[in-house]
């Protein structure tokens, strides 16, 4: 294993590869949701992937504020204020869709009845654990929110983000040093970089994009990566 570069080092790889942008992550993170699913997007980046979702499937999206069948983005102009997701940002609705009290949506979270959710992070690490609702700075949210119930409720928890911090820091990591969201939940993790499965063994890269070398995806995660399966 090569030693992670140092930050300004790492985002200047960065910025040489063809790195995702995030639709495309979010094309890609649809890719893999299977036929007749049940999801749940979580707040930001993943709600993204309602608008990249394949025609040729049936997946149900799930809202925690209490909308089964959640479709995506509305054209501009075409706004409900009172159609909003976890995330008070605009939905649409399909054929079929189901509003309920906010106590049954967090009963089918807690129930286990979701097949997929969707999560940002500020850390993974390579046991799966997930830290995602602080990072201990001044104003941070002050309690870790639904997305808990979905770490622990989900059958799968997938990962979508930015693989470097700002500030050229891997967010995939031995440890987490940020308080957790949930304990060896994490599935696997999309970021602009790269897929990459959480094993037993620990993070298997699945692939990566043009421009990076597996030794230089390696140098940009602060904890050993397994190649992919032969």
């Amino acid at each position: 294993m090569s030693l992670p570069l140092d930050p300004s080092a790492a985002l200047e790889k960065v910025k040489q590869a063809n790195r995702r942008a995030r639709p495309a992550i979010a094309a890609r993170v649809a890719q893999d949701i299977t036929d007749g699913a049940y999801v749940n997007l979580g707040i930001g980046l993943p709600t993204l992937v309602a608008n990249h979702l394949p025609g040729d499937k049936e997946i149900v999206l799930q809202s925690e504020n209490g909308l089964l069948g959640m479709g995506p983005a509305p054209a501009a102009g075409e706004e409900n204020p009172d159609l909003i997701n976890a995330g008070k940002s605009p939905v649409t609705t399909l054929p079929g869709a189901s509003f309920f009290h906010q106590a049954d949506s967090f009963g089918m979270l807690r129930g286990g009845h979701l097949d997929i959710c969707v999560l940002g992070a500020f850390q993974v690490s390579s046991s799966g654990d997930l830290a995602n609702w602080s990072t201990g700075a001044p104003g941070a949210i002050p309690a870790v929110g639904g997305a808990m119930d979905l770490a622990a409720g989900a059958r799968s928890v997938f990962i979508m983000m930015e693989h470097l911090t700002r500030e050229g820091e891997s967010k995939l990591v031995n440890r987490c040093t940020y308080p957790l969201t949930g304990v060896a939940c994490v599935s696997r993790v999309y970021t602009d970089l790269a897929v990459i499965d959480v094993t037993a063994e620990g993070f298997r890269a699945i692939e990566w994009v043009d421009g990076l070398s597996f030794s230089d995806l390696q140098s940009l995660t602060a904890a050993p990566l397994l190649e992919p399966a032969r």
